[in-house]
């Protein structure tokens, strides 16, 4: 693993954003699998903000969404469906049919597991995949515990999760209790990853990550596994290191 230290989260951002457009400049029909939440939102900012300033091009990518609430529709501002639109999607010349990201409202929940596991496969797999770390140590929604061999699922949110992701709702009891998720496998089968850690809240799980022995009950910890991680992390998130 590929450590970059940065010295605040605004810098964190803009290096990401410099490593992603060089890989699509790169490859113009890059997969690239995207993660939702506080942390890659400056990341966005950046490639929507390089995106009008220097036309890098976005339409012969195909992006693919780490995961999903269960039961909130698309059109919610709380979906993560809104979530990429309203922060990345409208804002650059991406077709929105080259967006992918699984359906929390499908009828049969497993069936659209499946699909959407086969259909990344079907396109050859994510070329790079950006990861956020939760405190537990979660990656995408697979929760400590999760089983490195797992493909997308359906999992029970942790509280400490859904604690976390109350802020973007009205309540704690607003929290959807489950998500269908890209399984750990899943993610590991990408080509190469970065994972983005800012803020003093994230100190501990990065340390662990680092320092700490390969286990289920951090799932994060089995990128130590793969061959192509860059961590970009900010001062406050290498505090304890």
């Amino acid at each position: 693993m590929k450590l970059i230290s940065t010295s605040n989260y605004q810098e964190l951002s803009q290096q990401a954003a410099k490593e992603i457009i060089s890989r699509i400049n790169h490859n113009p029909s890059l997969n690239l699998g995207l993660a939702t939440g506080s942390t890659p939102t400056g990341l966005y900012q950046e490639l929507i903000r390089d995106h009008k300033q220097k036309q890098t091009s976005y339409k012969g990518i195909n992006t693919f969404n780490l995961d999903e609430y269960i039961g909130i529709p698309k059109k919610d501002r709380n979906s993560y469906h809104y979530f990429m639109c309203e922060h990345l999607f409208e804002h650059i010349d991406i077709p929105l049919d080259q967006t992918h990201i699984p359906d929390g409202t499908a009828k049969n929940l497993d069936v659209e597991c499946m699909r959407y596991e086969q259909f990344i496969s079907e396109h050859g797999g994510i070329d790079l995949q950006i990861l956020g770390i939760g405190q537990n140590g979660h990656i995408g929604f697979n929760e400590p515990g999760t089983p490195f061999d797992s493909r997308t699922h359906i999992i029970d949110l942790a509280e400490s999760t859904r604690k976390a992701n109350s802020r973007f709702f009205e309540s704690v009891e607003d929290v959807p209790k489950q998500a269908i998720t890209m399984g750990i496998a899943s993610i590991m089968d990408s080509k190469e990853i970065f994972l983005l850690v800012s803020g003093a809240s994230k100190a501990k799980a990065l340390a662990r990550l680092l320092t700490g022995e390969v286990s289920e009950q951090f799932p994060a910890s089995v990128l130590q596994k793969h061959e192509n991680v860059t961590i970009f992390a900010d001062k406050e998130a290498t505090a304890l290191l």
